[in-house]
């Protein structure tokens, strides 16, 4: 059984929580505020700079600037956190020419930080800087600096980084969407940094998922007779198979469900049928760049359970079948 909650609230309690969330908006609304043509600066440089940029930080300078290295590297902009200390105990040589170093350090003298910056300056490297204090030795070496003073911290004792730490945050995150908009980053370049997650998912496409022509999947002639149409329909359970002409442009289709009903009208003389006799012509297709999830819903619109794959939305040169079942095993919705 679980511990009891104490079901009385102190209101005292609730209010200081809000005006620390309200404190902190405040602080990071006025770096807004102070935000000037440094970071507009500071992301054409990096857009352009053939190398990654390399984030540093120590304590929760630290913890902030790892969270920034996965969101520049999840938004198109190659990066990582290098520990300021184990930088100074042989890591440092992860720095290469032409990098870009973007240092946390609201005091701006964290010694461990600034001997990084040092040696990334010796490589002719630019240092973006994220600062409280604009009269730091860390501000006076950055190449760009974001002003990330605050008025005071939210805690009480003005003491543990808190105020600070959400700006820095800000200012970080306000950096990464500047070179996203910068690349054009999308949502499907989104998506194919992320293929595990929900939204990579639903923004793969057609051809992610499909079977291609050859040993996965086959394909009949139109002159095709019964028996070769009969046996490409049962191949791998399929339960249909696309008529091709010569160029491999797609004509037509036979499903199971065609070749029981010309049984049933024509009986013996069904299994003296070509593929072209055979056929539901114009068969529905899509191409292999569109989107899974679309080719899901004119599945589920038309009460079909496949799709034949076109190289492009212009041709009907067959390229392969995808099928509600593995979209549905894919989870793409």
């Amino acid at each position: 059984m679980g511990m009891a909650v104490n079901t009385i609230v102190n209101p005292e309690l609730l209010k200081v929580a809000r005006l620390a969330m309200k404190a902190e908006s405040e602080s990071v609304k006025a770096a807004a505020e102070n935000l000037n043509e440094m970071v507009v600066l500071a992301t054409e440089h990096i857009f352009n700079a053939k190398g990654k940029v390399v984030v540093t930080g120590l304590g929760k300078s630290g913890h902030i600037g790892k969270k920034l290295a996965a969101t520049l590297a999840s938004t198109g902009t190659p990066a990582f956190f290098l520990h300021p200390s184990e930088a100074l105990h042989g890591d440092m040589g992860v720095i290469s020419d032409g990098d870009t170093l973007l240092a946390i350090a609201f005091g701006g003298e964290t010694q461990e930080v600034l001997e990084v910056c040092r040696y990334s300056k010796r490589l002719g490297n630019a240092i973006v800087a994220i600062t409280g204090k604009l009269d730091s030795s860390l501000a006076k070496m950055a190449t760009f600096l974001l002003d990330g003073s605050i008025h005071k911290e939210v805690c009480p004792l003005n003491l543990a980084p808190t105020a600070s730490t959400a700006v820095a945050l800000a200012l970080g995150d306000a950096l990464a969407v500047c070179l996203m908009h910068r690349r054009g980053f999308s949502e499907v370049d989104f998506a194919s940094l992320h293929p595990g997650g929900s939204l990579g998912r639903k923004l793969s496409t057609v051809a992610d998922h499909m079977h291609g022509l050859g040993q996965d999947f086959s394909k009949v002639q139109i002159s095709s007779d019964f028996h070769s149409v009969l046996e490409a329909v049962t191949k791998r359970n399929f339960g249909i198979v696309p008529v091709v002409d010569a160029s491999s442009c797609l004509i037509g289709a036979i499903s199971d469900g065609d070749i029981r009903r010309k049984l049933l009208k024509n009986g013996a003389k069904t299994l003296q049928m070509t593929a072209q006799e055979l056929m539901t012509k114009s068969p529905r297709t899509t191409p292999q760049t569109a989107l899974a999830i679309d080719a899901f819903h004119e599945m589920e619109k038309n009460q079909i359970t496949s799709l034949f794959v076109t190289a492009s939305a212009s041709d009907r040169v067959l390229v392969g079948i995808v099928r509600m079942h593995d979209l549905l095993t894919a989870k793409i919705v």
